[in-house]
């Protein structure tokens, strides 16, 4: 495995600064979530980041590669999308083992390894299934180990759980988790959901405007945020997000 370090980058629009010489580093195994709200440029990041869109100035390392022009199938990335991404006209386990067939060039082994990873997030009983017959939270289980199963360095999610009730938000949490934990992958995870970001990561990024306010723990942003916007974007939306649940159930948090 690798870290991913960022030097630099810069992404302009019809003159527009959307990401502005961003610099950071991910450290190998690290579940790090890029947090801010929407147009402040960490899906533009995302995508540059797995080979979708190129920088206009920066560059992008892979442990000692230079990745900032490779092709995104020769990055060592996966990415798991908020729409899902699934085939319709394939079943769960054929979504599952169609890039596999690819890679292993055995239908028989692919077929081994998706079965093995389906039943990681207890889809096993739904591999028959097509897209449709499943929920929400059963989907985005169904594309995240299709992901995972590829074995990458560095599993990129671009907000996976926008599209989900509360419900199957908590527990597709509590996967992503275990599965990060028992795989030790890199996960850059993109959200603008405060609680979800200081919930799941070991360090989050918080951005505005396309630069980096703060990156750090969840503790120390949460106490000692760096200015007046993190401040108020992080640490006063929890603080009062605690405070409604508290006067709501009369329970001291």
């Amino acid at each position: 495995m690798a870290n991913i370090e960022v030097k630099g980058l810069t992404k302009i629009y019809n003159k527009k600064i959307v990401l502005d010489d961003l610099n950071f580093t991910v450290k190998d195994g690290e579940f790090l979530s890029i947090l801010g709200p929407s147009g402040c440029g960490k899906t533009t990041l995302l995508k540059i980041l797995i080979g979708i869109e190129k920088c206009d100035k920066g560059s992008i390392h892979k442990g000692t590669r230079n990745i900032t022009n490779v092709d995104p199938a020769k990055r060592g990335m996966g990415m798991v999308f908020q729409n899902y991404a699934l085939f319709p006209n394939m079943t769960v386990l054929e979504n599952v083992m169609y890039a596999l067939k690819l890679k292993l060039k055995n239908k028989k082994n692919a077929r081994e390894r998706s079965l093995e990873m389906l039943k990681l997030v207890n889809m096993e009983e739904h591999i028959n299934k097509y897209p449709h017959q499943l929920s929400g939270g059963q989907q985005q289980r169904v594309a995240i180990v299709r992901t995972l199963a590829l074995k990458p360095d560095i599993i990129l999610f671009d907000e996976p759980m926008s599209a989900l009730d509360a419900d199957n938000r908590l527990g597709l949490r509590k996967t992503i988790k275990e599965l990060q934990k028992q795989f030790n992958t890199t996960m850059i995870y993109i959200t603008h959901d405060q609680e979800e970001a200081f919930s799941m990561s070991d360090r989050v990024m918080v951005m505005k405007d396309g630069k980096i306010e703060q990156i750090d723990t969840p503790n120390k942003i949460y106490n000692h945020p760096a200015n007046t916007y993190v401040k108020n974007f992080v640490t006063k939306h929890l603080r009062d997000k605690v405070s409604s649940i508290e006067k709501c159930t009369g329970i001291d948090l």
